[in-house]
């Protein structure tokens, strides 16, 4: 059975490998989902200490319904094979694969993890993955990283080595990822999965990061990477529909119920025709409404 690739992710809150006290509180912040990292935050002297501290932590803590991901390193290293056979083990939800550049990352990483599961008694096809994309070749091959496995519930920007990669840097308007961006998340529907930002590292930059999130929730991602805890609810209440859309998402549907019922095939609202891309945008919204819980269908 195939992990639910459909949820809300509009919140992954980064939580070190080697914090226990992050990981301890990490159930209290509000994120949709928790993405422990063994890779970048953990110093390479401490790698095998934060494994078993997060395998500690979701064998024994009560996350609730809360996502739980961890990002390993890669598996081209000692490391990542270490880091799947123990987070598999412990039942994680995600396997987070950093720096994505090829369709065969993501199967070699596919096969790993079929093996652990069968190892360790987890079922079959349970564990999803996730894939960082973070240079100019992985967006290039985003399409065919996002569709190497049915595992793969969503592909995520990493900005920082993928700015590097192209010799750039990170400026205010964000002018230098609108390309890998508009790749991700063409990729990411294309096949049928979740398309999540990158992190903003200015956590005291408040009205910078709302506008990075209002551009991003505009491009059409689902979610955002975040670094700390402030940063969840301002995420949450951008991709919250309004009371305003709900209501306009609502008419919409009551009026296709109205033309369905009536045997039209023409759907009108206040003298306005009414085409398929409008009424597939009215069911996100309310959708999106009722996870949030702000909302309940008829």
């Amino acid at each position: 059975m195939a992990y639910q690739k459909t949820r809300l992710r509009r919140t992954m809150m980064f939580i070190p490998g080697n914090n226990p006290g992050m990981m301890k509180d990490a159930h209290l912040y509000g994120a949709d989902s928790l993405m422990f990292d063994l890779e970048d935050s953990v110093k390479l002297e401490e790698k095998d200490a934060a494994r078993y501290l997060v395998y500690n932590a979701l064998t024994t803590l009560d996350y609730g319904d809360i996502e739980k991901v961890v990002r390993i390193n890669p598996l081209n290293t000692s490391l990542g094979k270490a880091d799947i056979e123990m987070m598999v083990k412990a039942g994680v939800n995600i396997i987070r694969l950093p720096k994505s550049e090829t369709a065969q990352d993501i199967i070699d990483v596919d096969n790993y993890i079929a093996l652990c599961e069968e190892r360790y008694g987890v079922e079959i096809g349970s564990t999803g993955m996730m894939a960082a994309i973070e240079s100019a070749l992985g967006v290039i091959n985003a399409y065919d990283i996002a569709k190497a496995s049915k595992r793969l519930v969503g592909i995520a920007l990493g900005a920082e080595d993928y700015v590097t990669d192209l010799k750039a840097k990170r400026t205010a308007s964000g002018v230098e990822l609108f390309a890998a961006r508009t790749q991700i998340i063409i990729a990411a529907r294309a096949a049928g999965i979740a398309a999540l930002d990158t992190v903003f590292s200015d956590v005291n930059d408040e009205d910078g990061f709302r506008k990075e999130v209002q551009l991003i929730k505009d491009m059409g991602f689902d979610g955002k990477s975040v670094l700390n805890p402030r940063q969840i609810e301002p995420v949450i209440e951008i991709f919250t529909p309004t009371q305003k859309e709900i209501e306009h998402a609502e008419r919409v549907i009551e009026a296709l119920k109205e033309a369905e019922s009536k045997g039209l095939g023409v759907i009108s609202l206040n003298g306005k025709m009414i085409d398929k891309p409008v009424v597939i945008r009215a069911k996100h919204t309310l959708e999106l409404a009722e996870a949030a819980g702000i909302y309940m269908r008829n």
